[in-house]
């Protein structure tokens, strides 16, 4: 029979061990305090300055004034309706647009895979105002884009949607869209294409030998696996979108403005930061809100 050693390690190896098991927390450490200094502390401010009252010239103090967060909805919610309504709209056009090219980079693309995934990047190398300010020329009153829309008709529907003007585009619903649309597709096309590159291959073989068409393969088997992606890439894509002031500023109109330029309004020209602060967190609420029941729904946990 062995006997077990139950002989006490050394102080020096003991010592080793618990540095050791220190080293995964010192390495956490730093992502810790970026999100304390840079998330955390910042959301406090916010949320204390949301229930002030008073103005910039007599200066602002907490008076536990919530009744500013029913007053900001009841007044603004127009623009809460109409960011959600470009943001899903933009989204769910990003996913159309995204899902084949995403589908062909991952199973058709052979050698020139790393090519399009460059270009699907690509434009994110120049900044985001100048994306944005290129397409009201692409927009613009009598360009090639609008013509093509007129002779194929695309007007005539937006038009009755209320989207567009008679033959004119930019300063539109349809702008703002237009400009979402192609600003966040490549935050669709990345998980979508991370998500379709882990499938299995065999699993496509296997369909085959099952007699399966091609349709009846994407609905089985490829879509259902790539599930993770889709949800990713809409989370990506909604939650930055219902945000944006930028493309409705550019490309919109007065009637087009989203909460997210009247929350710029609020904090850089009104001056009432209150206002401002509350109207974020309620954007903020409710697009939580909205990924929690979508997430649930989605019934996947395994994000991209």
């Amino acid at each position: 029979m062995t006997l077990t050693d139950t002989t006490p390690a050394p102080p020096a190896a003991r010592t080793r061990s618990a540095r050791k098991r220190l080293v995964p927390y010192w390495l956490l450490l730093p992502g810790v305090l970026w999100l304390l200094v840079f998330f955390a502390l910042p959301m406090v401010y916010q949320a204390s300055t949301s229930v002030q009252t008073g103005t910039l010239e007599q200066g602002f103090r907490v008076t536990w004034h919530v009744a500013t967060y029913w007053e900001a909805l009841a007044e603004y919610w127009p623009q809460f309706v109409r960011s959600l309504v470009y943001a899903g709209t933009a989204t769910f056009l990003c996913l159309l647009l995204g899902y084949p090219l995403a589908y062909l980079i991952a199973f058709r693309a052979g050698r020139w895979r790393n090519l399009l995934l460059v270009l699907v990047v690509a434009p994110f190398f120049t900044s985001f105002l100048i994306r944005t300010l290129a397409w009201k020329t692409i927009l613009a009153d009598g360009g090639a884009l609008v013509g093509a829309l007129d002779a194929l008709h695309v007007l005539d529907v937006t038009n009755w949607l209320g989207w567009t003007q008679g033959d004119r585009v930019l300063a539109t619903p349809m702008a703002v869209v237009c400009g979402l649309t192609y600003n966040f597709l490549p935050f669709m096309i990345l998980p979508l294409y991370t998500s379709l590159e882990r499938i299995d291959g065999r699993l496509h073989e296997a369909a085959k030998d099952l007699y399966a068409s091609p349709v009846t393969t994407f609905r089985k088997v490829t879509f259902p696996l790539s599930t993770p992606g889709v949800v990713s890439g809409t989370l990506l894509t909604f939650i930055p979108a219902s945000g944006d002031y930028v493309n409705a500023e550019l490309l919109g109109s007065t009637d087009t403005k989203m909460v997210g330029n009247v929350i710029q309004s609020q904090f850089l020209r009104v001056l009432d930061y209150p206002t401002a602060a509350a109207l974020s967190f309620i954007l903020m609420a409710v697009v939580l809100l909205m990924v929690t029941v979508y997430i649930r729904r989605a019934g996947t946990e395994d994000l991209v």
